[in-house]
């Protein structure tokens, strides 16, 4: 398959597989609300930057590294599932800003940082795209490095694209939010993330069974 044609291919899965809105994309629609654009969409990049490193461990056919992670998917989801918890509960306990943020340094690295470590502790994530590669035909990219590359840029690109419109649809609606609107989110969206966290937590000791 041509270069092109991976790349629109990778484009198309990297959009699909960010589109359904789980812990992240509660995350992101509630800082877009709470905290502007910038901040929501720089949430979503950090996501979409985590699915370009599984999309390149499931394009460049890196089984050590995929079997690694699945081995240490315990101690992820446990990581995952406690940080879920911290961020819910912190964002129920915040108070609504006044205006949108600035696009201070540390206010968004920090808005990157952790849906980043949030999709790395997911390490599912690689069994839906080698699922996906697979499916489409597309394990035959393994073989050329340029293809391969080609299909992870897509990838990046078609995450990065979602979480763009999804911050921007959802930033068009924030003036329509009052302080007490925001306070309101804010709530639900906490309670909405801390469950997918206590949910984490819940799959390990059904593990244990």
């Amino acid at each position: 398959m041509e270069s092109g044609n991976l790349l629109l291919s990778g484009i198309l899965i990297g959009f699909s597989i960010a589109a359904p809105v789980g812990p992240i994309g509660v995350l992101c629609i509630r800082r877009t609300l709470a905290e502007g654009h910038a901040a929501g969409f720089i949430s979503g990049l950090g996501a979409a930057t985590a699915d370009a490193i599984y999309g390149c461990i499931a394009g460049f056919g890196l089984t050590l590294v995929a079997r690694f992670l699945m081995d240490q998917q315990v101690w992820l989801r446990l990581f995952g599932g406690a940080f879920l918890c911290y961020l819910g509960v912190k964002t129920v306990l915040s108070r609504p800003a006044e205006r949108a943020a600035s696009a201070k340094g540390g206010g968004l690295a920090g808005a990157y940082g952790s849906t980043f470590l949030l999709t790395l502790t997911n390490p599912m994530t690689i069994l839906s795209f080698a699922a996906v590669f697979a499916g489409l035909g597309l394990a035959s990219a393994n073989g050329s490095y340029a293809s391969a590359g080609s299909l992870v840029l897509g990838v990046f690109t078609g995450s990065a694209l979602w979480w763009l419109t999804l911050s921007g649809g959802v930033s068009l609606l924030r003036s329509k939010f009052d302080a007490r609107g925001l306070e309101w989110v804010n709530r639900i969206s906490g309670v909405v993330i801390t469950g997918f966290g206590v949910i984490a937590l819940l799959s390990l000791m059904g593990r244990g069974r």
